[in-house]
């Protein structure tokens, strides 16, 4: 079998304690004195001299620039209900969670509802909410009345992943178009079977859409009016952004080459050797077969071309030892059959991505089909100074700059062979693999940061807040009550009427007044003109 080291079970463990233990002087003195002849420096962009005095030492200056007035400090006070189809260590939840703490950071009240939970208790379930509560999120039960009285009094309730939809129809009921208005909905799919009716019918009539990249963004356009016949919302693109605590580990070169030090011992390789780890729940979508099959080809390109190289090594950062699942008993059957054990390692799921990404050379991104909707491990790959390598599809793409932050193969089968070649150029070149990962992390300075995230996130919120300036009620008899509902609910509120009316003159004043329609009716124009002058010379030239 593949190689499944136990010492990395404790290691899951002990590695917060170890980046504690970097505080004392001591530890960093001792780590000063050895850093000249440290071998786990495989990020470091240059190979000459001892890295912490120079890196570290620009970090230090980094932190002391005051910081910008947080984006978000509007939502202090609002009332904001987060429904999950689910709690895990998928990216959906973990996302929403981040979403929650930065909400709780600027004061809002934040809620967390749970579709689908387990009868029997579950370890990570426990572990998360927990997690929460620590941090001043409220979690409830996403049935019942509770649930359905807490959306309706929240400013604004964010619907993750498209699976989310069934709530709505499933608890919510005859109060839909009540909290329809109010709604956000964050959308993280690319799979097709995620296009259901029963999913999404709502989807036209909530306030909005947030999916993370454009590629996604247009592919959800285009399936829902082909497939469902629906148009979407006004929807926004946000990409994600890395946390705080991830950059501050990223670039604290002390803390890594702990950490490297750590994960290289538990798993029996050397410093010298070379990395490339895929990290994503092991499935058949996210390529770890296509990957295994492209390594394994590229050992045999080494051994045919002679090259001179440190030995190589497959990380499957993700994999469920509990769950046993056939394809990853195919995983492993795979390297057995091709007595690759010795340099392919299977890590459990975790959520402690970061000791990995300093301990690796080279990401793999290698999601199938459609690839990724945004793929939120690249961007924390790039912190840690690491080239990618990607499929050219999805959210990758909008990530990834080819031949510069990293290099992208196709998907499918017909990607393995050029993978595999990826793979023997950044094996045998070390100084493009650095050069790659110092680009990929001025990207990530440049764009990927929690800021940059929480800029976009406020800026959809504000959007999104402002639209609450009427209520909506479905189209034919289904509709005859709710509005009557709603006729009751102003006539009876005279404050609610006048704020809704003081929203739709903002709204008016920046989007809808005469020069407004001007701008649009001027930029179709010329657009119009523009292919007719492009036809015109393209007649004329033939």
């Amino acid at each position: 079998m593949a190689k499944q080291s136990t010492s990395l079970l404790m290691f899951h463990k002990r590695w917060p304690l170890l980046l504690v233990a970097l505080l004392s002087t001591s530890t960093v003195i001792v780590l000063l004195i050895r850093a000249a002849s440290d071998s786990c420096n495989t990020n470091s962009t240059t190979t000459t001299t001892p890295q912490y005095s120079h890196e570290d030492s620009r970090n230090q200056v980094t932190s002391q620039v005051e910081t910008p007035p947080n984006p978000l400090r509007f939502m202090k006070s609002k009332h904001v209900v987060l429904v999950s189809h689910e709690l895990s260590l998928s990216g959906g939840p973990l996302l929403l969670m981040e979403l929650a703490f930065l909400l709780r950071g600027v004061g809002a009240e934040v809620v967390w509802l749970t579709i689908q939970k387990p009868t029997d208790s579950d370890d990570v379930i426990y572990s998360l909410e927990h997690r929460m509560l620590d941090r001043g999120v409220k979690v409830i039960s996403a049935k019942g009345q509770e649930a359905i009285d807490t959306a309706l009094k929240a400013d604004l309730v964010v619907l993750n992943t498209a699976v989310a939809g069934k709530w709505l129809d499933s608890v919510v009921k005859e109060n839909v178009p009540r909290i329809l208005p109010k709604v956000l909905w964050w959308i993280h799919e690319m799979r097709g079977h995620y296009f259901k009716l029963e999913y999404v019918k709502h989807l036209p009539y909530v306030a909005g859409a947030m999916i993370d990249s454009h590629t996604t963004a247009e592919y959800w356009k285009n399936r829902t009016r082909e497939r469902l016949g629906i148009k979407m919302p006004e929807t926004y693109v946000v990409h994600l952004g890395n946390s705080k605590e991830l950059m501050e580990i990223a670039e604290n070169n002390v803390a890594k080459r702990v950490l490297c030090e750590h994960v290289r011992e538990s798993l029996g390789v050397r410093n010298e050797d070379i990395l490339f780890a895929i990290i994503n729940s092991v499935s058949r979508g996210k390529g770890q077969d296509l990957f295994l099959r492209s390594f394994y080809q590229s050992l045999q390109l080494i051994k045919e071309r002679k090259l001179q190289v440190p030995s190589i090594h497959a990380v499957i950062v993700g994999s469920d030892m509990n769950a046993q699942t056939k394809f990853e008993t195919e995983l492993r059957n795979f390297v057995v059959e091709n007595k690759i054990q010795d340099q392919v390692h299977f890590i459990n799921k975790t959520l402690t991505v970061a000791p990995y990404l300093a301990s690796i050379d080279v990401l793999v991104q290698n999601s199938q089909a459609r690839g990724e909707c945004f793929g939120r491990i690249t961007i924390e790959a790039m912190a840690f100074q690491l080239p990618v390598l990607g499929t050219a599809a999805g959210g990758t793409t909008e990530i990834v700059v080819n031949g510069s932050t990293g290099l992208l193969h196709h998907v499918g089968k017909e990607g393995v062979t050029p993978l595999a070649n990826n793979i023997v150029k950044l094996a045998t070149n070390v100084e493009r693999r650095l050069t790659m990962g110092k680009r990929g992390y001025e990207r990530v300075k440049e764009r990927f940061l929690e800021h940059h995230m929480s800029q976009r996130i406020a800026s959809v919120l504000k959007e999104v807040l402002k639209k609450k300036a009427g209520l909506l009620h479905h189209v034919g008899k289904e509709g005859v009550t709710p509005l009557a509902n709603n006729i009751v609910k102003l006539a009876t509120n005279v404050e609610r009427r006048l704020t809704m009316g003081k929203r739709g003159y903002e709204r008016v004043k920046e989007r809808f007044l005469e020069h407004h329609m001007s701008q649009r009716i001027a930029s179709v124009l010329k657009e119009v003109l523009k292919k007719k002058a492009d036809s015109e010379k393209n007649h004329a030239f033939s």
